[in-house]
């Protein structure tokens, strides 16, 4: 049978744009559907212009830092409508730089919805076409409890585009995502109040990561209220009241609030149904949730349907860009390029990027002595850096190691504090090849730096 294209891709984010030039550089005919701005979550309302947002909630503490070592500065006014146009000035030429890439790869974008008709056919907003193979990148979408009052909060989608700076902002969830823009907005001068239904932030990450970045949060102003989730939500002339479910709680009064509760694959109207593709039930739960699905994929990201495949968040494994991006290129590889390989998922590093900063890499503590039981140590260290020594503040880095006391491997790296992110990269090189921490122990540290003390802990 004859095909429009060798491969057609649902999607133009990170997976999908990866997927596609890297198909056409092994010669594929290929094309790519996108019915948004080119980039996907992370180039258009995520990473990037959340990254943007990190750097501007900075300048307040530096600043302030700035006195300590004797610079006199001024007052300092944030032009919130300057800042957020800046932000999607840049947002939308790194889309248009996306799609010269694809125009040099030879990939054809197509404006459009697309939506499959069966294994082999897909159409995008009434055109038909066929391709031999067609991989899905579509990526995944905040979602909202199904809650009364819900409708009149914002996600992460909008945040990026509020004509005004909140005064007081309340966001639901215990997040990175929630986390995150809690201090983005704290830092950048709104008051905020965090509610989260459980007694700790970022479920799922090393305790002391969750411990260091809570006691940051606190001492920056971050009002967090725990163990409670919110019952109704009434629109009034003073902003959103909210009630919550705790007996003597208060309740909560902001001008703007962020349901960042979860997100969920972006699935509905693909047609999946259509081409015989299973789903998976995701990971979306707590009141007010319907069940979502995620679809299912094997080792090389290929669906049900055995000339399908799927990438990125749609598929609910590790949603993160470059997750994405080594999804697709491995499926490029091994469907276009005689290179049949699997995107390893293990010791995968990660960051959040809240005040404090934190990033990960490997076994959490937790997870290592559910597995190795009392031959784990850990190497933990928490000190003030240099830099506050002359600022006054009693800001902390904490920084851990976590090792198999049998083979000396060290299987994670964990920290919070500034260059959290820059630090764990390096440091993830190390617990990918399986180092032990005699090799830390044997590297000789940059003195003075805060990431030496990743080799001089005993």
């Amino acid at each position: 049978m004859t095909f429009d294209y060798d491969l057609f891709v649902i999607g133009a984010g990170s997976g999908g744009l990866a997927a596609s030039k890297r198909a056409a550089s092994y010669g594929a005919k290929v094309a790519i559907a996108e019915n948004d701005l080119v980039g996907g979550t992370c180039v258009i309302r995520g990473c990037v212009p959340k990254k943007f947002m990190v750097y501007a909630s900075h300048f307040p503490a530096l600043f302030s830092d700035a006195a300590g070592y004797g610079w006199k500065v001024g007052n300092a006014e944030l032009d919130w409508e300057h800042f957020i146009t800046s932000i999607d000035k840049e947002v939308r030429r790194l889309s248009q730089l996306h799609i010269s890439f694809l125009e040099k790869a030879g990939v054809e974008l197509i404006s459009g919805r697309a939506a499959l008709v069966d294994p082999h056919t897909i159409e995008v907003d009434g055109r038909k076409v066929t391709a031999d193979k067609i991989l899905i990148a579509v990526g995944g979408r905040p979602i909202k409890p199904d809650l009364p009052g819900m409708e009149y909060g914002i996600t992460s989608n909008e945040i990026f585009h509020l004509k005004e700076q909140p005064k007081h902002i309340v966001i639901l969830g215990a997040g990175y995502i929630g986390t995150e823009f809690a201090c983005i907005m704290r830092g950048l001068g709104s008051e905020v109040t965090q509610i989260t239904r459980g007694e700790k932030i970022l479920k799922g990450f090393d305790e002391d990561i969750r411990t260091e970045i809570e006691e940051g949060m606190t001492n920056h102003g971050i009002r967090l209220i725990k163990n409670n989730v919110v019952k109704t939500i009434e629109r009034g002339s003073e902003g959103f009241k909210l009630t919550l479910s705790g007996e003597d709680q208060e309740p909560v009064i902001a001008d703007v609030f962020l349901v960042a509760t979860g997100r969920t694959p972006n699935v509905d109207g693909l047609g999946l149904e259509n081409a015989g593709i299973d789903v998976v039930d995701s990971s979306i739960e707590g009141p007010g949730y319907s069940t979502t699905n995620a679809i299912a994929v094997n080792e090389y990201s290929q669906t049900s349907q055995s000339n399908i495949f799927a990438v990125g968040d749609v598929t609910d494994r590790i949603n993160l860009t470059p997750v994405a991006i080594g999804e697709g290129r491995a499926f490029a590889d091994s469907e276009f390029g005689n290179n049949r390989r699997e995107f390893s998922h293990e010791t995968v590093p990660t960051a959040i990027f809240s005040t404090p900063e934190a990033a990960t890499v490997g076994w959490t503590e937790a997870e290592a002595r559910e597995k190795l039981g009392d031959a784990v140590k850990i190497f933990r260290t928490r000190f003030r850096p240099m830099y506050h020594s002359l600022t006054g503040k009693q800001e902390k880095t904490m920084m851990k190691l976590v090792v198999d006391s049998n083979t000396d491997k060290v299987l994670g790296a964990h920290m919070v504090g500034d260059n959290a992110a820059e630090i764990i990269q390096g440091v993830a090189i190390a617990v990918k090849m399986g180092a032990t921490k005699k090799d830390f122990d044997a590297t000789v540290g940059i003195h003075p730096s805060a990431a030496e003390e990743f080799v001089t802990m005993r």
